[in-house]
């Protein structure tokens, strides 16, 4: 028989195990990738993991910048206002459904939510034929204004569960001293939300700077094409240059993966805020 202790060292052993295979199994097509962008066809074809041979070069990075520059702005000039918008309107309708009570609230906020359970393939025609109508198809601005649109059931969501969390101590404080509801979000309210509302920021741009299926249908002039949009232009009918592609797509998730580590600290916090209700 064994002791209590030796099954918890064998269970931590075995989770350990588990663990470390699946993160080297996920981190086998990564390196295929880091690895390919970084030599010339000629060892690419042999195999990634052929290091019989092994040649340093940027010249791959150097054409996927070149190709994907004008995609990457464009990406950019998509995905800040896709977060800043949804940012501070989810902000203030969140606190609006946390801390005051109105007609149909309850309502509202499931009907609200019930949005992200629509599949985003549905709506792909209608939001054809919609922004068509209002003459924002090929328009980098019509396919942020439908993003900011798309990721306010989310952040209302999270944010509204983030504030259940925080006690209300202070607010009421600030409203028995005569403080406006106005002047207790942005002095006490909002300060509070910093790891939300950086957690969201995160997830938002990413979700937004990955997003392809919607560009697909929104955007089609080639100068106006995003950085997912023109990854996909490196794939040609008869020739793949996959050291260009694999180049192409380290550039395209940099920019989350630096968000991410610049934000990690708050990222948790706020993740864990935003799912947890109080």
């Amino acid at each position: 028989m064994f002791s209590s202790r030796a099954r918890r060292i064998a269970v931590r052993v075995i989770i350990h195990i588990v663990a470390w295979t699946i993160a080297l199994l996920w981190l086998t097509p990564v390196m295929g990738v880091i690895m390919a962008s970084f030599r010339p066809m000629s060892e690419i074809i042999a195999g990634w993991w052929n290091l019989h041979k092994v040649t340093i070069t940027l010249e791959n990075f150097k054409e996927a910048w070149i190709a994907m520059r004008r995609g990457l702005l464009n990406s950019f000039i998509v995905a800040l206002p896709s977060t800043i918008i949804p940012l501070i309107c989810g902000a203030l309708a969140a606190y609006a459904f946390s801390r005051f009570s109105f007609l149909l609230r309850d309502l509202l906020f499931l009907l609200i939510v019930s949005l992200m359970a629509i599949p985003p393939q549905t709506i792909g025609i209608p939001l054809f034929i919609l922004m068509n109508k209002l003459r924002l198809v090929d328009n980098l601005l019509g396919l942020a204004l439908f993003h900011s649109a798309n990721g306010l059931s989310w952040v209302i969501l999270f944010l509204r569960n983030y504030l259940e969390t925080l006690p209300r101590d202070l607010e009421d404080a600030a409203r028995v001293d005569g403080a406006s509801d106005i002047y207790i979000f942005f002095h006490i309210v909002l300060p509070l939300l910093k790891p939300a509302l950086y957690s969201i920021m995160v997830l938002q741009f990413t979700w937004v700077w990955n997003d392809f299926f919607f560009a697909l249908i929104l955007i089609y002039s080639p100068h106006k094409l995003l950085a997912t949009q023109r990854l996909v232009w490196f794939k040609g009918e008869y020739h793949v240059p996959w050291g260009t592609l694999c180049a192409g797509s380290i550039l395209l998730m940099a920019i989350p993966i630096i968000l991410y580590a610049v934000f990690q600290k708050y990222f948790i916090k706020g993740i864990v805020g935003g799912t947890i209700r109080g």
